[in-house]
């Protein structure tokens, strides 16, 4: 697919939407050449932009052998969801409920534009507004070190969650969790909402490594 011209950013925006949805598999070669024929850029712009993803960590770039998609393991899998869950519950077990009615109102608003993303199909928008309703709930854990922890585990797992985002069911049991979720910070107990923010991690785990376990051998 031939993207039309808008520089460093579309190449950056239009790869990394591909990376976290699936279309180009872990593992699979980025060759500059290919690049190239796909946007009107320059070889420097290409290069660019492989580093910029690079330092999202959705891309590995070594010298001479070129640029791939990152490709977890099925144990480094394990182990980044193990942290992640123990970070996640953390954060979530310090949110004071009955949580803010700011708080409330700010999420119920994200995740109805979540879900107008969604039935518009959206690919980036549902990225974008998903991330958002994440970082607004878990900024209320009143503790900066863990908040910023449970940003960084939601940026090294971007290829992995975000790959089951797109399925018609998925991306409604997601809706209906973000619900769930709200209802909880304003009555619910504290052990059943963190809970319930773990089980909501797991998903897109499960989604990437059924696409590692299928991806043709190198």
């Amino acid at each position: 697919m031939k993207v039309s011209a808008g520089g460093e950013d579309d190449v950056v925006d239009t790869l990394e939407e591909e990376i976290i949805y699936g279309d180009l598999a872990p593992g699979t070669r980025l060759v500059e050449d290919a690049l190239l024929a796909r946007f009107p850029v320059s070889r420097h712009a290409i290069r660019q932009a492989l580093m910029r993803l690079q330092q999202k960590g959705i891309v590995h770039r070594e010298r001479n052998r070129g640029a791939r998609v990152i490709a977890f393991t099925e144990d480094e899998v394990q182990q980044i969801y193990e942290v992640r869950e123990l970070i996640q519950r953390q954060a979530a077990l310090r949110i004071p409920l009955p949580a803010a009615p700011e708080l409330v109102e700010t999420l119920i608003a994200l995740n109805a534009e979540f879900a107008r993303e969604v039935k518009s199909g959206n690919r980036r928008g549902i990225h974008l507004v998903d991330d958002r309703f994440h970082s607004t709930l878990f900024e209320a854990c009143r503790n900066k070190y863990l908040r910023d922890l449970v940003n960084q585990y939601m940026n090294i797992t971007l290829p992995i969650r975000k790959s089951s985002a797109l399925d018609a069911d998925g991306s409604q049991t997601s809706i209906d969790q973000h619900a769930t979720m709200i209802s909880m910070l304003r009555k619910g107990d504290s052990w059943a909402f963190a809970e319930l923010c773990v089980d909501h991690i797991h998903r897109g785990r499960i989604s990437y490594l059924k696409r590692l376990a299928a991806r043709p051998l190198a």
